[in-house]
């Protein structure tokens, strides 16, 4: 045992280690200069990429830049699409500012020009070890560049925008995009509920711990790109298991004063997106602002939505160091339901529909303010507040069983939810050295308070969208409940970048976590005899506060043998708590085990990435995923209490949410790109043909559980199989884009029930089948004007990717069948 004297020596050493690891001795230089054009003109918006470290910066309106830099010799690359590219090798640093002339190019480069000029830049498009106030070094990164994607962008296609993100699972959305459904490593897809989903860097879940669902998913027509990091992730933002999805806006043009976009497309089934966008930079002011509306007609009877989504951004230059940003987000949507299928409804009629009183709406507002200080270019500080007000409502018959008909006489089951919550979230990063070993810094803090409010009982017998409860009329209405959900969350995490030669880097990090989850509130439940008289009727009170605190550690490690080859490595721990709101939402299709707690494990991933001669690109990887006291669906008996508050089996079998027992998951993931047409074009031939596959083996399999028949079983919502691939190939300003779609078959319960097509109860029960899809694109732009084109789900294939449990079902939801779209935009 140690001695005091010991203890404190101890104590001594390792806070001046960590005082050496957060402020070090600040050895980092900065490169300053200024690009301009042969006139002297300054250029705003050119990259400044350092090729060696990956680092880039912008220049601001004046051309000025400033970058740190930890060792020399550096290779500054100045890339703008209008100018030639100019290399400045530096073997030391400058004793003045630099300034950089960028030569105009005498003719305009054609679209295919430039992406391919682009892509022999950058290459694969991952997160660079340090951007911003975060550090991504030695994990399993991906980026969607948006500028690249030929699809069907005003319906956020989420097989055609996240085509290059490996081992996605998605679920089909019948409403053109207004949500997300997106999972992965036998992750649940349901409204991309286990990722920590952001926008522009904050949170906009309902709830990231309470209620982690994702009602809004920004247009993709707006943004630059999407950032994808796996659950190495959980270290920096937050615990969740898939990790993070951030939708980062396209930047306002810091070269012009204004420039104004719009984008109009028409669809089948009635679809029609406005799309219409300004932005630009006066002086020190920045500003953005887009609104976007959508409508169709759905292809299902009963299935019509209608949406309006505005968004305003405005920053300011408080100094050339200083700048502070501002954004507001709201959307309200309202869509009619059609209700899910059984399998036998499925095989008889896709397109039917036996629900037409079934709506549900959103109505969500955001807000942000952020503050970015550079007090030099190696060490920056972000502090960022934002907030969320919210509530989404929905009525019908959500939560009946399929085989019920719609009494339209008798009311229909409301379930309303309203979300606020506040965080704040401050970063700081430095670049330092000890010794010789150059180390980048990383800490940070985050409070998130939120008060949700959930309840559930009878909405009106009408058939419009009236989300209004009415108690009056329908008292003895079997599920009713009120709660209030207050939970806060706190958190200090570090991590830091250890450069350990000019090929490796170690990437330690550490969360600390707090979380106060808690309930309030009470339910009632009235059992009803075959003629629908209440026989049975009791409340009960359910108030629960639950803490913990724990840690999160994890470590990574990258080796660059070459400039643009890497091996990486990363092992993670992840926690993802169990939300009330879901347990006490009352089901006759499904339960919820009052007893379910919080999961545990970690994620490994290794893997390696980079560029083979500017021809192949690849991005190949192994990883494992360790789920403890992992949350699944089995089949159980229903229980009940009794008049004496004791359990009682009713003999009905019911999906049942709980804790199931550990799981292993492990797979292959991968990203192929072939450049086929550099076997013989020059590189500036406008002209361009690529092939490229992206696939992902799993494995899963279930370890321990108290449950009968379980362990040996396969997790739920992982494929064996989950390819991708296709041809995009350009011509001057004309590109084309054919993506073939593979899925395997996937259980949808920890009992592994198998389909039964000639079941024609539940729909909730049962494997969703293999399925395939083709999808075709076309885009063609000239000068200021684009038009794109394209046909979705090319062969007409009719499959399902989701079984719905309650909303918006229950039952077999299927995907939709072939359909066309057409966009025409114009830019001033």
């Amino acid at each position: 045992m140690l001695s005091p004297v010991q203890i404190r020596s101890r104590i001594k050493i390792a806070l001046l280690a960590l005082t050496v690891l957060l402020g070090g001795s600040l050895t980092a230089q900065d490169i300053s200069g200024k690009v301009v054009d042969i006139s002297g003109r300054g250029l705003g918006s050119v990259e400044v990429l350092n090729s060696r470290t990956e680092q880039k910066v912008l220049t601001d309106a004046s051309g000025a830049f400033v970058m740190g830099v930890n060792a020399y010799p550096v290779d500054l690359l100045f890339i703008d699409d209008d100018y030639h590219l100019h290399l400045e090798t530096l073997e030391a640093l400058p004793t003045a500012p630099m300034t950089i002339t960028l030569k105009a190019l005498e003719v305009e480069l054609s679209e295919v020009v430039i992406s391919e000029r682009r892509a022999v830049i950058y290459g694969l498009r991952r997160l660079r070890d340090v951007e911003g106030t975060a550090i991504y070094a030695g994990k399993k990164t991906e980026v969607v560049v948006l500028d690249n994607v030929v699809g069907n962008l005003a319906t956020n296609n989420p097989r055609q925008v996240f085509a290059q993100v490996a081992g996605l699972n998605i679920y089909d959305s019948p409403d053109a995009g207004l949500q997300l459904n997106i999972g992965g490593r036998g992750l649940d897809p349901n409204r991309t509920a286990n990722f920590n989903t952001r926008q522009n860097g904050y949170d906009i879940s309902a709830d990231v711990l309470g209620y982690p669902e994702s009602y809004y998913t920004p247009p993709a027509e707006a943004l630059a790109e999407i950032q994808v990091i796996r659950g190495a992730a959980s270290l920096q933002y937050g615990t969740q298991f898939g990790g993070l999805i951030n939708f980062k806006f396209k930047p306002p043009p810091s070269d012009r004063k204004a420039t104004v976009t719009t984008r109009q497309t028409v669809g089948s089934f009635g679809l029609f997106n406005s799309f219409n966008r300004v932005a630009g930079t006066v002086d020190k002011l920045s500003y953005q602002a887009h609104i976007q509306y959508k409508r169709g007609d759905g292809w299902r009877p009963n299935s019509g939505f209608d949406s309006r989504h505005a968004f305003l951004q405005v920053g300011y230059a408080l100094s050339p160091r200083t700048q502070v940003k501002a954004e507001v987000t709201i959307l309200d949507y309202l869509a009619q339901q059609p209700g899910g299928l059984t399998d036998a409804q499925f095989e008889a009629d896709p397109r039917g529909s036996s629900r037409s009183r079934n709506y549900f709406a959103v109505d969500w507002l955001m807000a942000q303010v952020e503050l970015q200080h550079k007090f030099s270019d190696r060490k920056k500080l972000s502090l960022s507040v934002y907030g969320l007000d919210a509530r989404r409502d929905a009525v019908g018959f959500l939560t009946n069983r399929v085989s019920q008909v719609d009494d339209d006489s008798f009311g229909r089951d409301l379930i309303s939810g309203q979300f606020s919550n506040v965080g704040l979230e401050t970063r700081y990063i430095t670049d330092y050295q000890i010794g010789r070993l150059p180390v980048t810094s990383l800490v940070g803090g985050k409070v998130y308070i939120s008060r949700n409010a959930a309840t559930q009982g009878p909405g009106s017998a009408g058939s419009t969208a009236d989300f209004e409860q009415d108690i009056e009329a329908f008292p003895d209405y079997p599920a009713q409940s009120d709660f209030i959900f207050p939970n806060r969350n706190l958190a200090l995490f570090s991590e830091h970048i250890l450069r350990l030669g000019s090929q490796w880097t170690l990437t330690p990090g550490l969360r600390l976590e707090y979380i106060n989850t808690a309930s309030e509130g009470s339910f009632r439940r009235v059992d009803l005899d075959l003629a629908g008289n209440p026989i049975r009727d009791r409340s009960f009170r359910d108030d629960r506060n639950v803490q913990r605190t724990f840690a999160l550690a994890g470590l990574g490690v990258a080796y660059k043998p070459r400039k643009y080859r890497e091996w990486y490595g990363n092992i993670s721990q992840n926690y993802r708590s169990v939300t009330f709101n879901d347990i006490r939402i009352a089901n006759p299709t499904f339960q919820v085990d009052p007893d379910i707690t919080d999961e545990r494990g970690y994620t490994i991933d290794v893997g390696t990435r980079g560029k083979i001669k500017n021809m192949l690109r690849y991005d190949l990887g192994v990883y494992l995923l360790n789920y403890g006291n992992r949350i699944g669906e089995v089949l159980r008996r229903e229980v009940v209490l009794d008049a004496s508050g004791s359990p009682v089996e009713t003999g009905r079998v019911l999906r049942t949410r709980d804790n199931i027992g550990d799981a292993i998951i492990v797979g292959l993931e991968s990203y192929l790109e072939w450049q086929l047409h550099r076997l013989w074009a020059p590189a500036d031939a406008p002209y361009a043909i690529a092939l490229w596959s992206n696939a992902a083996l799993t494995r899963s399999e279930y370890t321990t559980s108290e449950e009968a028949g379980v362990v040996g079983n396969q997790i739920e919502f992982v494929p064996l199989y989950n390819v991708k691939y296709g041809l995009r190939a350009g011509w001057h300003n004309f590109k084309l884009s054919l993506q073939h779609t593979i899925v395997g078959s996937q259980f949808t319960d920890a009992s592994n029930a198998p389909r039964n097509p000639a079941d024609n109860q539940s729909g909730t029960i049962g494997a969703i089948p293999a399925y395939q899809v083709w999808d075709l694109s076309l885009s063609y732009r000239r000068r200021s004007w684009t038009l794109e084109t394209g046909l979705n789900n090319l062969l007409d294939a009719t499959y399902f990717t989701r079984r719905a449990t309650g909303y918006p079902g229950p039952g077999i939801i299927p995907s939709e069948p072939r359909a066309w779209y057409l966009s025409v935009g114009y830019t001033w």
